[in-house]
């Protein structure tokens, strides 16, 4: 059977970017012709798009792990990795996107609306791209990022013009089958629908949307019966018509009666903050079922007490199909009025520009520890430069490094007293954790050192020019020194023999 679901959690992986490529480009007569790795590819983004075809999260409940392509690494010659295949998922409109804290995040009420759910990593240059004039040769390449990867959950609220509300069986999916194209499941046995049924209705010139919402009960808010699961589907409603059912033959039941429960549990859903209340809504009173005589006399006798507390009334059958002219009509006056209204308050949509740069890139947040502080470097632009680096490479460390050091952590760790050696980890949890040496940061592209190392990370002691003439002046001193001292005994030798 198949089964109406409006509320999933989703867990999504976008695609990882390709590796760059290190290549040299070798030609006749031209062994180093120069580097032409190319870059890796995109990862694939997983995408939301809101479509009018798609009434039910159903698929997605039964399959809810879905994830995108991989990017494809850079190859030589120049060669880029193919981008990852983009996965996009339908969903319906009404769809709200949240966060597993439950914040929203998008609220997908247009069709064709697209949302980018989870991003797809970004691929990694090759050494191609890398080569600068004074670093003409790059021995590494830059990793690709992975992808986002985690959980959302989407949340499916019927958009309509008009709700119809009211107790089981009141007659409410045969009144969207009489003033629409909509065929409903229909049965003489309280909760057959199941999941909202949508139908189109044209009134003169005005066309809408109209909703068949499954029964309510007593305690409907609070998830007794379909419960909450389907009181959200009134909350993008317009209008509210309560169905009361006038041939009733339970026990305690009379059209007042129904209303009066059904004002209660509309009365205690709670609406998203910037809507409007539910019962602050234009309501419409629709006793069924007047083809039965003795519902007829039953509906004459309570529409002086609806009209009185300001409700308009109107009679209708679905089987004689008597009143529901006058309903529909009634109905699309509303609805005009309101989208006209709606029209006149909505503002004009305000174009902000905002420069690049305008926010701060990173922050470094000192922790304290049993081993002395701790200092952690947030923000987008590190995190992705740490994912990007070959720790096996010596080149590549050196390489974040500049980078790090051009952002101006340098001096944002000194400034918050940050002394060398003193532990750094760039990005949340356990992160990438070394000791902080600012010599690291000292020009890399002005040294001369074979690919893929760098003199910087180095643990030899050679020493410099300076200190080897420093060191020979010392042994020809020592040698001239010994010299002398020879010299010195072999004429004293010499005296003593003479005399």
């Amino acid at each position: 059977m198949v089964t109406f679901v409006d509320q999933v959690t989703l867990h999504l992986r976008a695609g990882k970017g390709g590796n760059g490529c290190v290549s040299v480009r070798r030609e006749k007569f031209k062994p180093l012709a120069g580097p032409d790795g190319g870059n890796g590819g995109h990862g694939g983004d997983v995408v939301l798009v809101a479509d009018p075809q798609v009434t039910t999260l159903l698929s997605y409940h039964h399959s809810p792990h879905r994830s995108a392509g991989n990017g494809g690494f850079g190859m030589g010659d120049h060669r880029s990795g193919a981008a990852g295949e983009s996965l996009e998922l339908p969903v319906p409109v009404g769809t709200v996107v949240k966060s597993p804290d439950g914040e929203t995040l998008v609220d997908m009420i247009t069709p064709g609306m697209r949302f980018v759910a989870a991003p797809g990593g970004q691929g990694g240059l090759g050494n191609a791209a890398l080569a600068s004039p004074k670093r003409k040769a790059p021995g590494f390449a830059l990793l690709g990022t992975p992808g986002w990867e985690g959980d959302l959950v989407l949340e499916l609220k019927t958009v309509a013009d008009v709700a119809l509300v009211g107790f089981p069986s009141a007659g409410k999916s045969s009144l969207v089958a009489a003033v629409s194209a909509a065929r409903p499941k229909i049965a003489d046995y309280p909760f057959t629908t199941l999941h909202p049924n949508l139908g189109v209705v044209q009134a003169g010139d005005v066309r809408f949307t109209i909703a068949d919402v499954p029964g309510l009960i007593e305690g409907a808010s609070e998830g007794r019966g379909l419960g909450l699961e389907f009181l959200r589907h009134v909350e993008r409603c317009t209008v509210l018509v309560h169905v009361l059912d006038c041939a009733t033959l339970e026990p305690g039941r009379d059209p007042l009666t129904d209303l009066d429960v059904i004002l209660a549990e509309l009365a205690a859903y709670p609406v998203p903050e910037g809507q409007v209340p539910l019962l602050d809504r234009p309501q419409v009173v629709a006793l069924n079922k007047v083809d039965v005589p003795e519902a007829k006399d039953l509906a004459d006798l309570v529409r002086p007490d609806l009209e009185a507390r300001g409700l308009r009334v109107f009679e209708i059958s679905t089987v004689s199909r008597a009143g529901l002219r006058e309903l529909t009509f009634a109905l699309g006056d509303l609805i005009a009025q309101h989208r006209i209204d709606q029209a006149a308050e909505q503002p004009e949509e305000r174009i902000v520009i905002r420069p690049k740069g305008s926010e701060r890139e990173f922050s470094v947040r000192v922790e304290g520890g049993s081993c002395g502080p701790l200092y952690r470097i947030l923000g987008d632009k590190p995190v992705r430069w740490v994912q990007q680096t070959d720790f096996q490479n010596d080149e590549a460390v050196g390489y974040l490094a500049d980078r790090l050091e051009r952002l101006g952590i340098e001096n944002e760790l000194f400034r918050v007293g940050a002394t060398p050696g003193a532990t750094v980890v760039i990005g949340e949890g356990d992160g990438v954790v070394f000791d902080w040496q600012p010599s690291l940061s000292s020009a890399a592209e002005l040294m001369v050192a074979p690919r893929g190392s760098d003199p910087r990370l180095d643990d030899s002691t050679r020493r410099t020019t300076a200190q080897r003439r420093e060191r020979y002046h010392e042994r020809m001193d020592a040698k001239a020194d010994a010299r002398a001292e020879l010299e010195a005994e072999r004429r004293a030798g010499r005296d003593g023999a003479d005399g």
